[in-house]
């Protein structure tokens, strides 16, 4: 699979690595382009055409190999023989080398495969010396096998964050003069009325004006559950159109839009590189000349102790060591692996709708030891809903029906919330007049009443409100036993009764708490400005280590701040223990911005949560923080696995090729086998089935 909009990342990535070992991990799509000043890439041709050249290369091996044994030609002849399937397979890596050199950028895997290679062919010309040719193409030709391996494993990795680019809308349909027209995104304005049928894309964030239908969230959100949509609904771009048709009216421009951003953050999550990917980077650019000179000094050194001149068949011996101590000596195991690993578990995360900005806050999810979470949007789902209701007087419905009518006008959640739990209010003919709203206390107003549990239309007064209010009127009223916003009601000054209102506590924050705990999180604390009893009821129903209750947005940021602290001192300052701060990215920006790894309910595209964290939950579920931690954990760990194996191998078989033990298939192994393993291992962070 091949996108253009990754070229540019790519390019940056390669170059990052230029003068180390590794340029040949950037292929593997069919329009991969990598430059140096000008000059193109070898490796931009397609598998097809790799995997063509690899075979004929080996072919042309075989048929060089049964002329050597069959007829008893001068070494130059053979030479000449071998260079066929060389050059077929090599002439690219060569040219690279080449560019490398007159680019001041030597020391990359190309030359030390050139070197090597060019070594191995010239060695039969040395007085005592077996010539190596098959040995020579041989090197060169699993050089390749490496790289078309490298290549499908690169494939697999944007295959896997090519999902979320598949949101990328092809086309809009937008109405002008009552005629569709058919125009790319980027072409449709703010305000203009789009058309979306069944099967279609939403090729821009906007508002229904007219139809329903149920929308296909699964690339945004990991959710498979198809959300329903009406007029005055929200619309972002990105999600499918299952149903009806629809027309709505565009709130953003293109590059506005909520496809636009999280496209842009996963194309950049590229340049935020975890510290493995560092160190190994830095390892490359000093191990790599070390390198090339110890093996010179391999070919030199031994023979010259010894006394020997370069005449002798000795210098041949060490010269073939050094050849394959280059050899097994590059770096690209570790160079490839490493960021492919971390790219991966990227990408594994994003097909769960974790929107992870870069590989470094892989490192830190990975310490994390602490989480702080915000309440309201986050562990709550941020909407007002009525809980009981508790008549004296009339049913619960008439209660609700005389509540929902004088909250008719406010704006305050606490209205919406009634108006919610009575929707047929506006239609069932009562008349609301003589408003009196006291901030703070609650609203009353006159309601003339049309209802079935009324004989006659009798008008009424009605006050809803809290106990202020009541105290106000001066009317008795009684403490409620559940914990939440209590709403009085009472009816010409009689008391009727109360309505319990909360803030549902979200379906899964419980096991987000649990698994947290599973996973071996120490300190699990809770931030809110509501009530003490409220965050008390909350942080005891969903098992919260701890609770502040009534903070204002300021109080928050310095209680984060002595939070974060205090962590850093409970482990004597050591990195190992991370602080993440959980919020809906709204008004919470301030302590996502202080902590080590700041976390956002993304509430399907939320602006502020994907400008304000590191991390987005698409899906405003809390468990998928565990699940974040556990992606980090198992990337970090198959790095670790291929850091220590490459290492491991390639030590071996140095110390094995310096004492003239190891062949060169062995330090092919070291070096394109191990490459090989490392790759295929690091495609196991694509896919992730269990956090624990």
């Amino acid at each position: 699979m091949s996108h253009n909009h990754h070229d540019t990342d790519n390019e940056k990535h390669c170059h990052e690595h230029d003068g180390q070992c590794c340029h040949h991990h950037c292929h593997g799509n069919d329009e991969q382009k990598h430059h140096h000043d000008g000059h193109e890439h070898h490796h931009e041709s397609s598998p097809k055409r790799q995997i063509a050249v690899i075979v004929a290369a080996a072919l042309l091996l075989g048929v060089a190999y049964l002329i050597e044994r069959s007829c008893k030609l001068p070494t130059w002849q053979m030479l000449l023989v071998y260079l066929v399937p060389y050059l077929l397979v090599g002439f690219g890596t060569l040219k690279e080398a080449a560019e490398g050199i007159l680019h001041g950028e030597v020391f990359n895997e190309h030359f030390l495969m050139s070197i090597a290679t060019i070594g191995a062919l010239a060695i039969g010309f040395m007085p005592g010396a077996d010539t190596e040719f098959p040995e020579a193409v041989f090197v060169m030709l699993f050089f390749q096998v490496g790289e078309l391996f490298e290549g499908y494993a690169e494939g697999k990795s944007r295959e896997s964050i090519a999902h979320l680019m598949d949101i990328r809308p092809d086309t809009a349909t937008v109405l002008r003069d009552g005629i569709e027209q058919v125009v790319s995104p980027d072409q449709v304005a703010v305000g203009e009325t789009i058309v979306v049928r069944p099967g279609d894309r939403v090729p821009l964030d906007a508002v229904i004006i007219e139809g329903e239908s149920a929308l296909n969230t699964v690339a945004l959100t990991g959710e498979s559950m198809p959300r329903e949509v009406a007029a005055d609904d929200e619309i972002i771009s990105g999600c499918v159109n299952i149903s009806g048709v629809l027309k709505a009216r565009v709130t953003k421009s293109y590059g506005e839009s909520t496809v636009s951003k999280i496209i842009n953050l996963v194309e950049n999550a590229a340049e935020h590189k975890s510290k493995s990917e560092t160190f190994i980077s830095r390892f490359a650019r000093i191990y790599t000349p070390i390198v090339v000179f110890a093996a010179i000094a391999l070919a030199i050194v031994p023979p010259l102790i010894s006394q020997f001149t370069i005449h002798n068949s000795q210098f041949a011996i060490w010269l073939y060591r050094a050849l394959m101590f280059l050899v097994v000596s590059c770096p690209c195991a570790l160079v490839i692996s490493v960021p492919l690993s971390f790219f991966g578990g990227i990408g594994g995360a994003s097909r769960e709708g974790i929107l992870i900005k870069g590989a470094n806050y892989m490192d830190v999810l990975v310490k994390v030891g602490t989480v702080v979470f915000d309440k309201t949007g986050t562990l709550t789902h941020g909407r007002f809903a009525v809980e009981a209701v508790h008549p004296e007087k009339y049913d619960e419905q008439h209660l609700l029906h005389l509540a929902a009518h004088v909250e008719h006008f406010s704006t305050h959640p606490i209205g919406a919330a009634l108006r919610d739990a009575f929707p047929d209010e506006a239609t069932d003919g009562c008349e609301v007049t003589d408003i009196t709203e006291v901030a703070g206390h609650g609203i009353s107003a006159t309601v003339g009443l049309n209802h079935p549990d009324v004989s006659q239309t009798v008008s009424i007064r009605v006050s809803v409100g809290n106990a202020k209010m009541m105290e106000s009127l001066g009317i008795k009223w009684h403490e409620c036993e559940l914990t939440g916003t209590i709403i009085h009601v009472a009816i010409d000054g009689e008391y009727t009764g109360h309505i319990v209102i909360n803030d549902k506590i979200k379906e899964d924050s419980a096991t987000a708490i649990k698994d947290l705990k599973t996973l071996g999180i120490e300190r699990t604390v809770m931030l809110t400005g509501d009530s003490e009893t409220v965050a008390a009821n909350v942080a005891s129903k969903l098992g919260l280590d701890e609770y502040h209750a009534q903070l204002l947005p300021a109080d928050k940021v310095e209680l984060f701040k002595a939070i974060k602290q205090s962590g850093n001192q409970a482990i004597k300052q050591s990195s190992n223990h991370t602080v993440a701060f959980v919020g809906d990215g709204i008004n919470d920006a301030p302590v996502l911005a202080l902590a080590d790894v700041g976390i956002a309910m993304g509430g399907l595209g939320s602006d502020a949560a994907i400008e304000a964290a590191d991390v987005v939950l698409m899906d405003d579920k809390p468990s998928k923080i565990a699940l974040a931690i556990g992606i980090a954990r198992r990337t970090l760990r198959i790095a670790k696995q291929n850091v220590i194996f490459a290492i491991g191998v390639k030590a071996a078989v140095l110390l094995l090729a310096a004492f003239g033990i190891a062949t060169m298939w062995m330090a092919v192994f070291a070096d394109v086998g191990v490459t090989v393993l490392a790759v295929l291992n690091a495609m196991r962070t694509l896919k992730f089935n269990s956090f624990l």
